[in-house]
């Protein structure tokens, strides 16, 4: 009966962490909304917000695959690449091939996501390489192949359908296909990482793999997994990223793998593994995303920007170790007692 109580007492307050650092963010969005308000009579228009809305939408896709990696304790950098490969590829396969559906080259971007991230689970799984050396490798790779595959080139709005270049603006009920994705993705997720057992092992795999092992987790399977699942949601990230801006660019999201992590840590998601939530890495995204507009509308210098994104990113670490330690001590306390 102790032991219930007590576990019960310990998943309050993992639900209490987890839900003040969603709240947190929720009030500094808040807080950020008023002061670029006041500088900007342009910021809080119909137009901005539906920008904003679809600028995080391929940030918030790719940066829950992310989310997974570093949950289950590892980190992927090669996302940029791998969408910058998957989109041209399938950009230069609609550019050629005006009447393939966009669903069809929306699957087939996933599909090609799904044979990247299956190498970078591969090389960590398998072949026992650190993630971030391996994903380091592997997004020259991609990137390298990207250059190779386009020969330099560029795919070209005119060169693309107009059916394909819709499908990220065409609405749902006024919801745009893109948003329309996100809250599909990000509902899949939640479920699966919430309600489902393979889900709960992403969890305990990031925080003690050995513990983890004892108790039969395949460990390797997991490592492997969530690879997969972001090379996968890369791949949907790429083709929606063309789709978007009507064109496929060999440079295309270069350095979007650093907004992916600032995405997850500032929502919350623990660099070192083990916690993290769906909700929260929206709202990361969410602020990430109306923190770079509020900066471009209110002119600020693009090198203060940089300066101030990494500002941000660090604030939520040393907020998230900070919690982390107090989360440590009240467990402990209660041990004693």
């Amino acid at each position: 009966m102790i032991n219930r109580v007590e576990e019960s007492r310990g998943k309050g307050l993992l639900l209490w962490v987890a839900g003040s650092r969603e709240t947190a963010i929720c009030l500094f969005i808040i807080l950020l909304i008023i002061v670029v308000s006041l500088r900007s009579p342009y910021f809080l228009t119909i137009k901005n917000l539906e920008d904003i809305l679809l600028n995080i939408a391929v940030l918030s896709i790719v940066a829950t695959g992310q989310m997974m990696v570093i949950t289950s304790g590892g980190i992927d950098l090669s996302v940029g690449s791998a969408l910058a490969l998957s989109g041209m590829i399938v950009g230069m396969t609609v550019s050629e091939n005006w009447h393939l559906p966009p669903l069809l080259a929306l699957l087939m971007g996933m599909g090609l996501g799904i044979v990247l991230g299956s190498f970078n689970g591969l090389l960590v799984a398998k072949g026992r390489v650190p993630p971030i050396i391996a994903t380091l490798g592997t997004m020259s790779v991609y990137r390298g192949l990207t250059f190779v595959v386009s020969g330099g080139a560029w795919v070209d709005a005119h060169e693309l359908p107009d059916s394909f270049k819709q499908f990220a603006r065409d609405t749902v009920l006024g919801v745009p296909n893109l948003v329309l994705l996100m809250i599909i993705v990000a509902i899949i997720f939640y479920y699966f990482l919430n309600h489902t057992r393979t889900g709960r092992q992403v969890y305990a795999v990031g925080s003690n793999p050995s513990a983890a092992r004892v108790v039969g987790i395949n460990v390797n399977r997991i490592l492997f997994m969530v690879f997969l699942l972001s090379g996968l949601l890369s791949g949907m990230g790429g083709v929606l990223w063309v789709s978007r801006y009507a064109s496929a660019q060999s440079d295309s999201a270069m350095g979007f793998e650093l907004q992916t992590v600032a995405a997850a840590v500032i929502g919350g998601v623990s660099i070192a593994g083990g916690s993290g939530t769906i909700p929260g890495l929206l709202l990361g995204s969410l602020l990430l995303g109306i923190l770079i507009n509020a900066l471009t509308l209110v002119r600020v210098s693009p090198f203060w920007q940089l300066a101030m994104q990494g500002m941000v990113i660090l604030i939520a670490v040393v907020s998230n170790a900070a919690m982390s330690r107090r989360l440590q001590r009240v467990s402990a306390r209660r041990r004693k007692a």
